[in-house]
């Protein structure tokens, strides 16, 4: 027989994101971040196309006692980008948007630099894109959301339903 849990607020699973930032904290305060949020967000941050050629590598905070205005508490830190090569002298014009992008982000004004490292950025391979649906699954799955009004919502389930019905049934013993 199973126990009833002891503590009926907490769920039986949870999400992986939920041990991400515990698991790599340590791992990420080395390179001087205070939180993942610059690494995880980048993409949102800097935008699509910028992201695609720069990735943030590490924040270099200034010696303990470095102040630059009385009114901050620290010194902000400069954030080490390595840029694909070919694009550091676009970035560098970009600087201060980026560092703009990066403070309002955060929060905070965390950030008072950039420091352009231009060197190869290794990405994973992209996943191929799936095979067509079946044209007759296709079109079933077309029949059965026909009634919703909403166009983006009536294609997506469209092309949900087409993928489900073009997969091979079970047989179940």
């Amino acid at each position: 027989m199973v126990q009833p849990r002891s503590d009926p607020k907490r769920p039986w699973s949870q999400p992986l994101a939920d041990f991400v930032p515990k698991i790599l904290h340590p791992a990420v305060a080395r390179q001087g971040f205070g939180e993942l949020a610059l690494l995880l967000d980048w993409e949102d941050i800097a935008g699509e196309r910028i992201a695609a050629v720069s990735e943030p590598v590490r924040l270099q905070w200034p010696p303990a006692g470095t102040k630059r205005d009385p009114l901050e508490a620290r010194a902000p830190a400069a954030l080490v980008l390595r840029v694909e090569p070919g694009f550091g002298l676009e970035i560098q014009h970009l600087s201060a948007v980026l560092i703009d992008r990066v403070n309002a982000h955060l929060g905070w004004r965390c950030i008072g630099s950039l420091r352009i490292r231009q060197e190869k950025i290794e990405r994973a391979p992209a996943s191929p894109p799936p095979a067509p649906a079946d044209p007759l699954a296709r079109a079933e799955a077309e029949r059965q959301v026909s009634g919703i009004e909403e166009e983006p919502l009536r294609d997506a389930l469209a092309r949900l339903g087409a993928r489900v019905l073009d997969r091979p049934r079970l047989k179940m013993p």
